[in-house]
């Protein structure tokens, strides 16, 4: 009988058995796959989720992967070009783009550290249940063998096709259509900051990453997805031409080292996050478009949110569900505003309110940067609304 098993090891799945493991909860780790192994992502990780790494441990060996911090961002949308940094949060001011092969094992090898038990190449198939209540999970081991393990909590960070979440028949608390598409690769020679171009239809990421390389990223309209689709490349680089004339440029220096990944299935919902005897965290409890690149940031503070809130509290079953409803009232909370500006950004326009935002404070370093605070969630948007911005807008 464990005390929790937690159902994928990615970025959300290992940092949340990391911690219930060093809160000396007895923890088995399952994942489908073997690591190291790649997976779609845009791999950014803004500033609260590297505070939370330094807390964790384990900046230092994000840092030592190769992977560049990345302290300087542009954003560039017609006449407006700003560039800053974020404020710091826990003393932690750069963001870091590491490659999820790398990340993805660091986090579950720290998370075996902490005394959970992995187990590579497991498929889980189904719950258990007594009544109403998740007790424990059927899954094919390695060898094709049948297997179940029981546990007082099971965690689903299965991901945005979450079994866990469809066999614990969680409600969804809001669902939006998908809105972007995307597809990216990485070049070599081409040095960059953490760049964001706009258009009205185009969005373009450019993030460095391991390896000396960096992540150029296309964004479309959800309704282009079968042209683009259909001449993946040339929308890409046209697409950056034609948004990004300067980057383009760049690129010609540059070589393209990995093919085309792409994606039109870009889910955006928010799932009721807990039940009896079940959790969800990561893309299994909520997932929106990658475009502002919240998704591994967003499954920290998640694993953090969900621990804090059962404590040592596993034990007795009342008290558990306690805290598992606490935990799913507290997440729809703190992530459904991200979600809806999220979701404003994915509509792919450029309103000329951003833009007269954008003009009004290019000149004050200050609040630029507080604007990418604002991205990155080091500064609420209260916070950034003060009564100086505001006497700036009026005199704009």
């Amino acid at each position: 009988m464990y005390d929790v098993i937690v159902v994928g090891a990615r970025c959300a799945g290992s940092p949340t058995a990391m911690l219930l493991a060093r809160a000396g909860h007895r923890v088995l780790l399952l994942d489908r796959v073997r690591f190291p192994r790649d997976t779609l992502s845009s791999h950014y990780i803004h500033q609260p989720g590297t505070a939370l790494l330094d807390r964790w441990g384990l900046l230092a060996a994000v840092r030592d992967s190769g992977c560049p911090p990345l302290e300087r961002v542009r954003y560039e949308a017609a006449d407006v070009s700003v560039s800053g940094c974020s404020p710091p949060v826990g003393g932690r001011r750069a963001g870091w783009a590491p490659r999820r092969h790398v990340l993805d094992p660091l986090l579950a090898d720290a998370a075996v550290a902490a005394g959970a038990e992995l187990r590579q190449g497991c498929r889980v198939d189904d719950l258990l249940f007594d009544g109403d209540r998740v007790t424990g999970v059927a899954y094919t081991t390695p060898r094709g063998q049948r297997s179940v393990e029981r546990a007082r909590l099971v965690v689903g960070a299965d991901g945005m096709r979450s079994l866990v979440a469809r066999r614990a028949q969680a409600p969804t608390v809001t669902e939006d259509r998908r809105m972007t598409c995307t597809y990216y690769s990485y070049w070599e020679g081409l040095p960059a900051d953490f760049e964001l171009y706009e258009r009205p239809g185009r969005w373009i990421g450019v993030i460095p990453t391991n390896d000396a390389l960096t992540l150029v990223m296309t964004y479309f309209p959800q309704a282009d997805f079968e042209t683009v689709r259909a001449a993946a490349e040339p929308a890409y680089l046209e697409a950056v031409r034609t948004t990004a004339p300067r980057l383009a440029e760049r690129m010609t220096d540059a070589r393209r080292v990995e093919r085309l990944y792409g994606t039109g299935d870009q889910q955006n919902y928010l799932r009721r996050a807990a039940g009896p005897g079940w959790a969800l965290v990561g893309d299994a409890a909520h997932h929106k478009d990658s475009i502002a690149a919240r998704g591994i940031t967003d499954a920290f503070l998640q694993a953090e949110l969900l621990v804090e809130s059962i404590g040592t509290g596993l034990d007795e079953e009342p008290r558990l569900d306690a805290a598992l409803a606490r935990y799913a009232a507290e997440l729809e909370q703190r992530f459904l505003g991200f979600y809806r500006s999220t979701l404003t950004t994915a509509e792919l326009r450029v309103p000329e309110s951003r833009l007269s935002l954008l003009r009004a404070i290019a000149g004050r370093q200050d609040l630029v940067d507080r604007y990418f605070g604002t991205l990155s969630g080091a500064c609420g948007l209260d916070d950034f609304y003060n009564e100086d911005l505001l006497d700036l807008l009026a005199l704009s």
